[in-house]
Parts: C-alpha cells; structure tokens; sequence
C-alpha cells in the first residue's frame, strides 16, 4: 500500500532494526474486533448465545476478534445492542480506565462512541457519563451508539472542550482522552487517511491536543484519574503530550496500566527524556494483532487536605450557597429555605410542561414499566419526555444534544414510547413482550419496518403496546392488534431492505 516518503523516513528512525518487520505488516489483513456490551450480556453469556467464530483479544476481557463472514452487523443481536464493533487495538483505552458504578465521567472527544459506550457499561446506570463531540454531524453517531447500547445516564455534548470546562470545574473522577490526531495508526485500515497525511498534521495536531487536555485536567478532581490515547506513532503527539502534562501540571502523574506481553513501553528518547514516560503504552501492529495505538494513563494528585475532607465537601466542588447551614441558623430560615425550595421544584416543572395531564397519561403506561422509577428525574418538554440524569444541574449555557434518557412523547392522551426508551428495558421489566429467536425470519422483517403476523406467539397482553426482543434482548416496540404486530421500530434505525 502507499506510505508517504517522508513518513517511512520518521518511522526507520524511530524503529531503526524493527522498521522492515513494521513495513511488512502494511501487506497484512486487517483483524477485525467487536466489545462485548457487558451491561447487557456477561461475556460468558455472549459466547454461548452468538453463532460468530470468536477468539478472545487477550489483552481486553470482553473483546474478540470475529470473521468477516461472520457479518455481525446484520445480526439482530447487533440491533439488540449486545455488541459494538471496534477495532482492537481501540479497545484498550477504556480497559484500563478504571470506571465503577456511580462516578461521574466523561469522554470529551467521544464520537462515534466506541470508548464511550464501554465507559458507559461500567457505570451500570449509576452515576453520570457526559459524552462530548465537537463536530456536530459525528455527535449524531454518538447519540445512536450511546442508545443501542442502552445507557440511560447520559448528557450528550456538542461543544468546544472550554465551554465544558466552565460548567465542571474540578468536578469528574474519571476522564477519558482520545485526541483527534494525524491517525498514522490507521493507515492499514484506512489507507485515504495516508494519502492526506503531511509532515506538517502531527505539529498541527499536537497544538490542539495540548489545548484539549490542559481543559481536561482542569475538570479532573484531586485523585481522578485521566486516559490519554491516539492512533498515531507520531511522538509529536504521544510522549511530547504527556512529557509537556508532567512539566506543566506537576500535580498530574503517570500511573501504571494493567500489561500485556504484547505492549510496548513508551519512549523517553522521543521526548524530553523523562524516565516516567516508560508507563505509557505503544501498541505496534508488528507486535499485536491490531492497529497502530498510544495508551497513557495519569493521576492527579490529592492535596493533603483531601484526606481529611471528602471530595463533595471541599471548596472546589461547592460554593457558599450549597454549604450546609451553621449551627445557628435559626429555624425560621430552614423553613423558610425550604418553602423556597418546594416553590422553586413546583415552578421548574410547570415551566418543563408536567402538568397534571401529561402525568396521568405518562402513569397510565407506567402502569406496565416494572423497572423502578424516580419520578422527580422525570421531565416533559414540549411534549417529549425525558429522564434526566444527576449531577448536571444547573449546568447552563452548553449545546448539548440529549440530556438524559428521551423516553417518548406524549400525545394528547397517549403515550408513544421511544426507541431508546426499549433499549434500556430488559424484557422481565415490561409487562407484554413479543419474543422472537434470532433464527425466526420474522425478526428481520421486524427490523426492516414491516408488519408482522405474531398469532402463534404468547405474550403478557392481547392487545396494545409489546416489547419486541430476539431471545430475550429488546429491540424496539410494537402494537398488538388482532394477533398481528403494528412495527413501531424507528425508522431511522431500520436494516435496509438490500443490505
């Protein structure tokens, strides 16, 4: 394949001996990998459920190479959300940022959501994953992604890494990095990418990422940790970043990440010579069955002050207004407080449209929702109903593209639930559902939009609203009328008819 001249020069010095078996891998096939969806199938499960010819990646725990006459695209469990095709070696960044249930993360260069969504996995619907892209059309892939895979605690962002930074100031336990970059690493997979390539686009690129991160650590909290990731060999952009992030912030540190044989370890000589930048990770396609990728992963240090007040407490997480009351605050201002509250709470939702009426409609179908429902989290605009996630409060002045789970709209008396809505639900959690197997011909008819004859098939109710799932996965929604499936799958999510 072409590789630029002045790029196969850069790469024989930095490989020097090595440089003839990393030329040799270019005439290499591409490997191909998807992410298992831990948050609805243990991978135990995932094997024993798919028809694909696996391997596991041995490097990332829900990952697997897969053939390409597998086609998993065109399998329902794809619509299902129980997979997310990824490129190998792209895996690794959220394996090794360590992300539990109920922190608060974000991933601020995330479309088209491959890291994202595993990070959003982690967090099992607890806590907060706030995804950001600046390109508006690549955002729109983001929110797709981000909703196949059914994950409900999320606010979606289209905006410039300063912006966001105003509004989370020291405020995130985790933050995951994947700078846009000269892609070097991706020529394999996508050989335009080294034709447009140019001595100048690392340079180029490496001014942006500076600015990019140096807004990200503004927003980690004291002990939160960072990811730091491209797919470029360029040192412009690897250890000249995270060499720059250790003379610049030094309350920032370079922190281990789980091995591999396969790994390399980052390269002090391409940089300022700082022995610490050995814990970064290169992953050379000679080396491993994937794509070209650099791996950092950084903490920022606690104050001593930090271990003795908790992060929610301390003076850069709250202002005056958000402190507890003194010991002589008298009662009469408690109570006045909170009278203030509850007008504050009752004005917020008539202004966001819950009235009486769109609550007793939005009840009447959550009649048939077993899962559990906050309802103060519930919040109609205009019609459309959505659950907003915690900790976003307040947060103004940002474009954001969803905030929240969108659970359907709400027309005049009746509710159409959407399509995001059914990818959060397991089947036990609605009360009627149409349960295809995957080998039933009708489930792709379903996909495509059409109308199918379900007659032969039990369910919770005769008539109105299902939850379609193939083997008992959700997929979308349909309308029983007369034994026959109204299709209510999204239009824009349909398989197409000659695909």
């Amino acid at each position: 394949m072409y590789l630029p001249e002045a790029f196969q020069k850069k790469m024989k010095a930095i490989l020097g001996e090595e440089y003839d078996d990393f030329l040799a891998g270019f005439e290499k096939p591409r490997h191909y990998g998807l992410r298992v969806n831990t948050a609805k199938i243990t991978v135990e499960e995932f094997k024993e459920l798919v028809p694909f010819h696996l391997t596991q990646i041995p490097w990332v725990e829900n990952g697997f190479y897969y053939e390409e006459e597998d086609a998993p695209t065109r399998h329902p469990y794809y619509y299902a959300g129980l997979y997310y095709i990824q490129e190998p070696s792209a895996m690794t960044t959220a394996s090794r940022l360590p992300v539990g249930p109920g922190e608060r993360v974000l991933d601020l260069c995330a479309a088209p959501g491959g890291k994202a969504t595993e990070l959003g996995a982690k967090l099992f619907g607890e806590g907060l994953l706030v995804a950001n892209d600046i390109s508006a059309s690549r955002v729109k892939a983001l929110l797709k992604n981000i909703e196949v895979m059914g994950i409900p605690n999320s606010f979606l962002l289209n905006e410039v890494p300063a912006k966001i930074a105003e509004q989370f100031p020291a405020y995130f336990d985790k933050i995951l990095v994947d700078a846009p970059c000269s892609g070097e690493g991706m020529f394999r997979k996508n050989p335009e990418a080294a034709r447009v390539w140019s001595e100048e686009k690392p340079p180029e690129c490496a001014k942006m990422q500076r600015e990019i991160v140096k807004q990200a650590i503004s927003m980690l909290k004291p002990g939160g940790m960072m990811i730091y990731s491209t797919c470029t060999f360029s040192p412009e952009e690897n250890e000249q970043i995270i060499a720059w992030v250790l003379r610049e912030f030094p309350e920032m540190q370079l922190i281990p990440m789980k091995g591999y044989e396969g790994f390399s370890e980052g390269r002090p000589d391409l940089a300022d010579g700082n022995p610490e930048l050995k814990k970064c990770v290169r992953i050379w396609p000679h080396h491993m069955d994937g794509e070209g990728h650099f791996v950092a992963l950084m903490q920022k240090s606690r104050t001593p002050e930090m271990d003795d007040v908790s992060p929610e407490k301390s003076s850069a997480y709250t202002s005056e207004a958000d402190e507890e009351p003194s010991d002589h605050d008298d009662i009469k201002k408690k109570k006045k407080k909170a009278k203030k509250g509850r007008k504050d709470q009752k004005e917020r939702n008539e202004a966001a449209g819950c009235t009486r009426q769109e609550r007793t409609v939005l009840e009447s179908f959550f009649a048939d929702v077993r899962a559990e429902v906050d309802w103060k989290r519930i919040e109609v605009r205009k019609g459309f109903a959505y659950y907003l996630p915690e900790g976003v409060e307040g947060k103004k002045n940002l474009v954001f593209v969803r905030n929240g789970l969108y659970l359907g709209e709400i027309r005049k008396d009746r509710f159409e639930p959407s399509q995001a809505f059914a990818m959060v639900l397991q089947k036990k959690e609605f009360a009627s559902s149409i349960d295809f197997s995957a080998e039933d011909e009708r489930v792709i008819r379903y996909l495509k939009g059409e109308t199918v004859d379900v007659s032969d098939l039990e369910c919770g109710k005769e008539k109105g609203w299902q939850l379609v799932c193939v083997d008992g996965y959700p997929l979308g929604w349909g309308k029983l009328v007369n034994g026959t499936l109204k299709n209510k799958y999204l239009s824009g999510w349909r398989m197409k008819v000659n695909g």
